[in-house]
């Protein structure tokens, strides 16, 4: 099965890089010293394995790191290789993605085209996926219907992550299954809008152009100050992962840039109202 690392698995190839750094010691010499391939610690400290906490011990060991540090890092390492609810569902989540959603303590997002996946309701759903995947039949469809929903879990736990969302306006006129499906999907929208977690704003037509005309993106913020933001582009030929501080400021800065130009969310929320009584 893929090793998909979740925020603490982050966390822990981040220390055991800047602690064999610190020592002055390369890829090579910390293989040699453990009997490992090198390729075995870059695994560990790129994310591409899953961290065994005795092979986290002894590379602790070799680098002198005494408690109460030593064994912090040690649960650290217990807890990255813990397996989440998406394990079950390895099929349908090919990256970390949701690994990593599932830790954040902020979820903002630009979606020009559909609802967030978060707020979508089952026909919504199922035919975005149904349109937009190309699945083989039925029973690949309703696997991902089931999968969505367990990720959609989130937003009911007693401390959810705070939802800042922004749409196009146009996402409130595209018919998605036709009217009917779609005025249950702006129903179910504006209701979520009351969440106390969840911030719904809209981009009016009327914005002309603005810094989100190249598409989607999502930006992952996390309660421990030790875990950086992480971007997120989605796109047909595969996810991007953003991590640099420098790309990171350029993403915040475009979500900004396009917030400025939203209706405010009561404002927002009322046209949502407005086009589910009118059936788009």
């Amino acid at each position: 099965m893929t090793y998909r690392p979740t925020v603490r698995g982050r966390r822990l190839a981040r220390e055991l890089r800047r602690l064999r750094e610190d020592q002055g010691l390369t890829l090579q010499e910390v293989a040699d010293r453990l009997g490992w391939s090198r390729a075995t610690v870059s695994r560990l400290e790129t994310r591409q394995t899953r961290p065994r906490h005795g092979d986290v011990a002894n590379m602790l060991d070799l680098y002198g790191v005494a408690s109460p540090d030593r064994d912090a890092l040690i649960t650290l390492a217990k807890q990255a290789g813990q397996r989440g609810w998406w394990t079950a569902y390895a099929d349908v989540f090919t990256g970390s993605y949701v690994a990593l959603e599932d830790e954040a303590d902020e979820i903002r997002a630009w979606d020009p085209q559909l609802v967030h996946g978060l707020l979508q309701t089952e026909d919504y759903a199922r035919t975005v996926i149904t349109a937009g995947r190309m699945l083989p039949g039925p029973a690949h469809i309703e696997r991902r219907i089931a999968a969505r929903k367990a990720r959609q879990a989130l937003l009911d736990r007693p401390d959810p992550p705070h939802l800042n969302l922004i749409f196009d306006e146009a996402v409130l006129y595209r018919p998605i299954g036709g009217a009917e499906v779609m005025r249950a999907q702006l129903e179910s929208l504006a209701e979520s809008a009351r969440r106390p977690r969840v911030t719904i704003r809209l981009l009016p037509r009327s914005a002309g152009e603005h810094a989100g005309l190249d598409g989607r993106f999502t930006i992952l913020s996390f309660e421990e100050p030790a875990d950086p933001d992480i971007a997120y582009v989605e796109g047909t030929m595969g996810d991007v992962y953003i991590e640099s501080e420098q790309a990171i400021a350029q993403h915040k800065a475009r979500f900004e840039r396009i917030e400025a130009l939203t209706l405010p969310p009561e404002e927002s929320a009322s046209l949502l109202h407005e086009a589910a009584r009118s059936g788009t």
